[in-house]
């Protein structure tokens, strides 16, 4: 049994020799036992409930970094901007500071230069942002890096939701400047002094962590220092980074619109029809409910504040305007133009500005044939009733007494006896006569009805060119605003 045990120990015992060889070569710690004693020789004695310096008079100064990494959300509403913001190549923002607690000797600790620390064992400042107003769903880091200098590094990557005065004016081509000021909550400049990690030229045209694949592009990041105070004798240190972001207006501009302008270009087209039919009236009414369904069903696209209504709201509402000018007139040229029983004759002013000064005006090619056709109907009108009342002098009375008056002075043809005591002559007469007044009365009507459909005609062109006018002008104005806001 002894040489067995014997020999059990003799091969246990290179077992028992190896790490003790391989300590050796590190001056007797192993890495692992160098950063748990670093550990706990950093924070054995360490308070972290007073700011670390030796002289209070020191001043702390934080080095603040920023990159945004996406746009999450515009609340225009609310007026709520949400980002994401990360440092560097992991786009977090960092706090940089030099705690004098925390220093040592890497070669007494293995050559240790860095070691990462839990955060709630140290002392950080409390550095917020002022815009906040609520708590975005950010990952929760840990822990800290603490180099042998003493110098702090806190790293964390987190979601801001801050207040931010947005205008929507301009909308869909809109720009927004929102701010994120980074300040201490409680300690004077002398205490905790700020700066900025890189140059500002670095910070502004950063974009190489940018997620541009939303609604939301990110155009520059400005930033500047600046003092505050709230009393005299208390200043405090403000890192302010400006955001600044610009719409991508493609998806409104094809849902909003081009519709829009395809309406009102069928509106103008609806005056090609023409103007003594009712089809015009019920194109026209059917384009103002297409109109009224279009902008319920947008209502909830475009952005609703208390502050104003975006250029775009206006817009539509301007385009419903003319909706309804273009049915009034419609309306208007359809009643002057129908045919009516009881119509009077058109004012002599109303000939000489609308069917002699306005076609001139207008250039309209057939001015000349409204002039004849008045005085040709006109003239038709005088010799028809001049022949009707010729040869009813000549062949019928309406009294034979009349007749035989008038053909006293005549030979009497030879049947013209029998004829006199004809019973039913008398009643021949005045049925011819009266079939010669409806004539008249009928072709007066038609002369009548024609030159109202002559100036229905013309006032019909005068108020098109005049709306076509008034479109253009408002949708150039409207674009060069939108361009000009745009290239801004």
């Amino acid at each position: 049994m002894v040489p067995i045990a014997l020999g059990a120990l003799l091969a246990l015992l290179p077992l028992a020799r190896a790490p003790q060889s391989q300590g050796s070569r590190h001056g007797g710690q192993t890495p692992e036992s160098a950063l748990r004693r670093l550990s706990h020789s950093l924070l054995a004695h360490y308070q972290k409930d007073t700011r670390p310096v030796q002289d209070w008079r020191t001043t702390t100064n934080v080095a603040i970094d920023l990159m945004v990494y996406a746009i999450l959300s515009v609340d225009e509403k609310n007026q709520v901007l949400t980002t994401y913001i990360w440092y560097r190549q992991v786009s977090r923002w960092d706090r940089h500071w030099t705690d004098e607690f925390l220093r040592w000797d890497p070669e007494r600790f293995d050559n240790l230069t860095q070691i990462s620390l839990p955060v709630e064992s140290i002392w950080v400042p409390d550095i917020l942002i002022n815009e906040f107003v609520d708590v975005g769903k950010s990952p929760h880091v840990p822990y800290v890096y603490v180099s042998h200098h003493g110098e702090v590094q806190n790293l964390k990557p987190i979601q801001v939701m801050t207040a931010c005065s947005l205008d929507i004016y301009n909308f869909p081509f809109d720009v927004q400047n929102c701010s994120l000021t980074f300040t201490s909550w409680l300690h004077h400049i002398r205490d905790i002094n700020l700066s900025l990690w890189r140059q500002p030229e670095l910070v502004k045209f950063d974009r190489s962590v940018f997620m541009n694949q939303g609604e939301w592009e990110l155009l520059y990041v400005l930033s500047s220092f600046q003092e505050f105070s709230v009393k005299s004798s208390d200043s405090y240190a403000e890192m302010k980074f400006y955001v600044v972001v610009r719409r991508r207006p493609l998806f409104y501009t094809v849902s909003l619109l081009l519709p829009s302008i395809f309406l009102m270009l069928m509106d103008i087209v609806g005056f090609y029809l023409p103007p003594n039919s009712g089809e015009r009236v019920s194109f026209k009414i059917t384009l103002l409910l297409g109109y009224s369904v279009f902008l319920i069903i947008v209502s909830d696209t475009l952005p609703a504040t208390a502050v104003g209504t975006p250029l775009i709201g206006i817009y539509f509402v301007v385009c419903m305007a003319l909706l309804v000018i273009s049915l009034t007139e419609t309306i208007l040229i359809v009643r002057l133009v129908h045919k009516q029983d009881l119509q009077p004759h058109v004012p002599e002013w109303v000939k000489r500005l609308l069917l002699e000064r306005a076609t001139i005006l207008l250039c309209i090619r057939d001015r000349d044939t409204f002039s004849q056709s008045r005085t040709q109907s006109s003239d038709i009108s005088r010799q028809t009733e001049n022949d009707s009342t010729a040869k009813l002098n000549q062949y019928g009375c309406e009294d034979p007494r009349e007749c035989e008056t008038a053909g006293g002075a005549g030979p009497a043809p030879a049947s013209a006896g029998p004829a006199e005591g004809s019973p039913l002559l008398p009643g021949v007469l005045r049925e011819i006569t009266a079939i010669r007044q409806f004539l008249e009365k009928r072709e007066e009507f038609r002369d009548v009805a024609r030159e109202w459909l002559q100036v229905g005609y013309v006032l019909d062109v005068l108020l098109f060119r005049a709306y076509l006018v008034a479109v253009l002008a408002y949708t150039i104005t409207l674009g060069t605003l939108w361009s000009v806001w745009r290239d801004a």
